[in-house]
């Protein structure tokens, strides 16, 4: 590449960075405003952090979004790692293709047609027993749209696993069900993992279904955040923002050095189960006919 192309490459990539990064920079600066104003930063204070915590309305919304977006990843997770495994392991069968349309349905079709489906779903005569509104009813929104995204990320993960791990085990008499936890579960548990926190984050994130589907005793951030919006949003909306910021930024940096240092064990435990020092090269274990002693060679 060329200085003036590798130039333009890197000036168009601050570009896209600035205009992604830039408002949320913006957000925090202003969390700090001692004013009225949302976006004039009027003096440095905490007053809106302060008056975050005296907010029981805004608290209690971001308590239910995590604790709907928590139940309805681990149940997306449970659900799609199970249809995953159907389309990646069951072969062709009468409706595989049918069955594989419907999983991954949810992500190409409008939310505002799935929170249709489930209005009247909830909200007909003859399901009255499933409560109606609310948020076993965001719940189980959320859970319907993030299980097609937690199929596809498994289900891609299933299909590039080496079959002979779990083959081998069931030659030296494991059984299935303890195969599929001890060998397929943590090879695929990077595809787990990644599939909860999706999950999770486009459940937080969710706004059509939950206003849709929410009462008045249900309430995620999203809803209250956009019935907020009318009336004039208060500093406090970023300082919220702020903190959530914090917390992802910090669980991402976390998250990123407990993968380097797990893939470093790996890398290791590879080497040293195909006989390579740490050095890089191939250890020979050479044997004295005299003495009886063993040393390790480096070629």
């Amino acid at each position: 590449m060329s200085a003036r192309a590798r130039a333009g490459a890197t000036a168009w990539l601050v570009v896209v960075y600035a205009f992604l990064y830039l408002p949320i920079l913006c957000l925090v600066v202003f969390s700090f405003t001692a004013g009225e104003i949302t976006t004039e930063l009027d003096g440095l204070s905490l007053r809106w952090y302060a008056e975050l915590l005296r907010d029981e309305e805004l608290i209690a919304a971001v308590l239910l979004s995590l604790r709907v977006g928590a139940f309805a990843a681990s149940a997306a997770v449970i659900v799609g790692s199970a249809a995953a495994f159907v389309l990646a392991r069951c072969g062709r069968y009468p409706g595989s293709a049918a069955f594989a349309g419907m999983t991954t349905a949810p992500m190409v079709m409008p939310e505002v047609v799935i929170g249709l489906s489930l209005v009247l779903l909830f909200t007909h005569p003859v399901f009255a027993f499933l409560g109606g509104r609310g948020v076993a009813a965001i719940w189980a929104a959320h859970t319907t749209l993030c299980t097609a995204y937690v199929t596809v990320l498994v289900q891609s993960r299933l299909r590039e696993m080496d079959r002979a791990l779990e083959e081998a085990a069931l030659d030296l008499g494991c059984a299935p069900l303890k195969v599929f936890f001890v060998i397929t579960v943590p090879v695929i548990a990077p595809a787990l993992v990644a599939g909860w926190l999706l999950a999770f984050t486009l459940s937080m994130d969710d706004f059509v279904l939950a206003a849709m589907l929410s009462d008045p005793g249900s309430t995620t951030l999203p809803v209250l955040v956009f019935a907020r919006l009318h009336h004039g949003l208060k500093p406090e909306i970023n300082a919220l923002a702020t903190v959530i910021v914090a917390v992802v930024s910090l669980a991402v940096v976390i998250a990123n050095r407990l993968m380097l240092s797990a893939q470093k064990k790996r890398m290791a435990a590879a080497r040293h189960a195909a006989g390579i020092s740490p050095a890089g090269r191939s250890a020979v274990t050479l044997r004295d006919p005299d003495n009886r002693s063993e040393w390790i060679a480096h070629p």
